[in-house]
């Protein structure tokens, strides 16, 4: 470990203390403390743990150390040189693991992702142009010296990238002495924002939500905020002003993102206010960027920080304010290993920080629309689009009555909307969340099906990568030539469209149109991601084909017309939240049209056009859907109405798992307010060559679910071999 540390003499220890290990232990484990070495709650340590050296956090004096312990205890290795973590981070960490029945050791892990590459900079080196060019030049060694023909310092990789050279040209250049190698200055600190760097003007609506804002940002008291906006009503700029606030007042703003990797216009958006980009945090970065970052959090000199999920976190010296947007997304659920909701364990960290929190969305949450209507979240509201814009007129196009035609999957109406569109050089966009060229492929002579080998899926055909891949597992083959059951040639079809399969039926219906498809599996980096989506902001692109990916948060100026393809492809899953994300999902989409110029207009291709989702979105009538969803809510008892946990056991075979799961049940407390309902097999019954059977347990708001599940798990037989037991508190996916 590459780490600042303290160390001290291991002689005559004097006192212990108990350490959190960031692993997968629930518990803390007692060390001592050398001579001379001074801990306390909240100091970073390094701890031998087994063969290794671990980084761990000290969670309490041990006040009444057990002298027989003594000798049979392992010291502590050193004080590491960084900030300790505060009393509300670990209250945090203790809350969310007691919460989730997750170890807390995996929830501590979460603040201290840095490994290795936590302490300080390690020295890098530059180089510099001094001397006569070498005896023997190359084209290489050329474009070497015309880099840095400035004279000035560069950074030795950084030179070897912009001439286009390997490393080993520029050592050739120093060996000969055309080159010096000099250190680095170590980075400069964040530059901080400046909140009064250019104001922005605001409509009457617009005005009122910011001065909400600012004065929630003043109070610096725990305070929960939804700001309700339609989309394109200028959110982002009106929750802008509460950071500016709290910039002005010297504390950290935390802006929670369900997709750090589609914010470049968020980020421009940023430094147009600010005058800086915040800093990020997400998974994409370098280690040494995010080890970077996390000293710079931890030290008070990053401000503002947008990050994904895993940025609450983190160990802020004075966070002051929280902004969740787009909080109604899905994507804030953590699905492995502490399996959390970032949106609420925000509102946990906001109310043991004792500060103001504001969730953003132009289709809030099921939970966050009923904790406004019962007063206890403010609904700061922006019920219209800035600059007088018009929200997207919304007609079903009945599929029973209007189908495509035959192996065609654009509607007549929809393919002549499009073709005006391209011709008044505005743009489409061609929606359908489905990735690759077709989600099924058969044989048409023995009707054999392509599925996963280890999955209970079918194969996905990827015709722009040539292969059939398991969204599950990744499982990917080469798509053959011949059936592999009944070896017919040429007879494999492709089942349903997915967005591939859309661009080249636009394609072929729109030649001269320019496409593009935005889709998560295409996407090679955040780069690539930002740069595609500046071709289309700019208008170079005509046709826009996209999964999800397009629904958040983009602002394309010219885009005007919104094809939704299949309507209904969420509905019919089982899924207790369907119909809320269906039309969550529609709404954000078809909000991408009519931002800036023109009037939008959206088509939902649909065989239900009868169905409450659509008849709300045509209607424009968020308040029928709402009300409609809140009362079936209520009537059933699923959240927020009521509690929900699940369990799911999985094996290596069917009747292990089975088995474990009927015996789990068997052994469930009997408390009349919670119902037990299983096991049965899960909805994809096998994933990576496990066997899934699922026990659902509802109860209740005002039960204690956690706790219940504590004691439950607690009289339940032990998991052994390959028996794996999954905790979800609060799921997302019933999957």
């Amino acid at each position: 470990m590459d780490t600042a540390r303290s160390h001290a003499s291991s002689a005559n220890p004097t006192s212990m203390v108990d350490v959190l290990v960031p692993v997968a232990l629930d518990q803390t484990y007692s060390y001592r403390v050398p001579r001379g070495m001074e801990l306390k709650a909240g100091d970073v340590v390094a701890v031998p743990l087994g063969p290794r050296e671990v980084m761990a956090v000290v969670w309490a004096e041990n006040a009444k150390p057990d002298p027989r312990l003594h000798n049979r205890l392992k010291e502590v290795s050193a004080k590491l040189d960084v900030p300790p973590l505060k009393p509300e981070l670990r209250a945090l960490v203790d809350w969310v693991a007691n919460y989730t029945l997750s170890a807390r050791g995996m929830v501590l892990r979460m603040t201290l992702r840095m490994g290795e590459n936590l302490g300080p900079e390690r020295m890098r080196l530059g180089v510099r142009l001094v001397g006569e060019p070498p005896r023997r030049m190359t084209l290489a060694r050329q474009r070497v010296i015309e880099v840095l023909s400035d004279r000035l310092l560069h950074g030795k990789s950084e030179a070897a990238r912009e001439a286009g050279v390997s490393g080993g040209v520029i050592d050739g250049l120093v060996d000969e002495g055309t080159l010096t190698v000099e250190p680095l200055p170590p980075p400069a600190a964040p530059p901080a924002p400046d909140p009064d760097y250019a104001q922005p003007e605001f409509s009457r609506q617009q005005r009122a939500a910011a001065d909400a804002m600012r004065t929630l940002a003043a109070s610096g008291n725990f305070h929960v905020a939804l700001l309700d906006g339609v989309t394109g009503s200028g959110k982002t700029e009106v929750y802008f002003e509460a950071i500016a606030e709290n910039v002005r007042r010297g504390r950290q703003s935390l802006i929670l993102m369900p997709e750090i990797a589609l914010t470049g216009q968020f980020l421009d958006r940023f430094a147009q206010r600010f005058g800086v980009r915040p800093l990020e945090w997400h998974s994409e970065l370098s280690p040494r960027t995010r080890a970077r970052n996390w000293a710079a959090i931890s030290g008070g000199e990053a401000a503002v920080v947008v990050g994904a999920r895993s940025a609450l976190f983190l160990p802020y010296a004075d966070l002051g304010f929280i902004i969740v947007d787009e909080e109604h997304d899905q994507a804030y659920k953590q699905d492995d290993g502490a399996r959390y909701h970032a949106r609420d364990m925000a509102v946990v960290r906001a109310h043991i920080a004792k500060i103001p929190i504001v969730l953003a969305s132009a289709t809030p949450s099921i939970e966050s629309e009923v904790n406004a209507r019962k007063g206890r979240y403010q609904r700061i509201a922006l019920p219209s689009r800035f600059g007088g814009q018009h929200m997207p007129h919304i007609e079903a196009i009945d599929l029973r009555r209007e189908p495509p035609p035959r192996g065609r999957f654009i509607s007549p109406r929809l393919a002549e909307q499009i073709r005006y569109a391209v011709e008044r050089r505005e743009q489409a966009l061609l929606f359908l969340n489905r990735r690759g060229y077709a989600p099924l492929t058969l044989c048409r002579a023995c009707g054999h099906r392509f599925a996963c080998t280890i999955c209970d899926a079918w194969l996905v055909d990827h015709r722009f990568r040539q292969r059939l891949v398991c969204h599950h597992c990744g499982f990917s083959m080469p798509r053959p030539n011949i059936c592999p059951h009944c070896a017919a040639e040429e007879s494999l079809v492709a089942v349903g469209p997915g967005v591939e399969r859309l661009q080249e039926e636009a394609a072929a219906l729109f030649p001269r149109a320019r496409t593009m498809v935005l889709s998560s599996d295409l996407i090679t980096s955040i780069e690539t991601m930002r740069t595609e989506l500046n071709e289309i902001a700019e208008g170079r692109v005509d046709i826009i084909i996209g999964t999800q990916l397009v629904a958040k948060g983009h602002n394309f100026p010219r885009l005007n017309l919104v094809g939704v393809v299949d309507a209904d492809l969420g509905l019919g899953n089982g899924d207790p939240r369907a119909a809320e994300r269906t039309f969550q999902l529609l709404n954000q989409v078809i909000g991408r049209a009519g931002r800036d110029q023109g009037r939008g207009v959206g088509y939902l291709q649909t065989h239900q056009p009868e169905h409450p989702v659509m008849k709300a979105l045509v209607a424009n009538d968020r308040e029928a859907f709402y009300a409609s969803e809140i009362e079936q809510r209520e009537r059933t008892g699923y959240p927020p109405f009521g509690r929900l946990a699940s369990l799911i056991i999985s094996a290596g075979d069917r009747p292990t798992a089975e088995g474990f799961a009927r015996k789990l049940a068997s052994v469930a407390p009997f408390d009349e307010r919670i119902q037990v309902l299983g096991p049965a097999e899960a909805p994809l019954a096998v994933i990576k060559g496990r066997y899934r059977f699922r026990l659902l347990v509802k109860s209740l708001r005002s039960v204690d679910l956690s706790q219940y599940l504590r004691e439950w798990l607690a009289a339940a037989p032990k998991t052994t071999g390959n028996l794996k037991l999954e905790v979800d508190v609060d799921p997302q996916s019933f999957l």
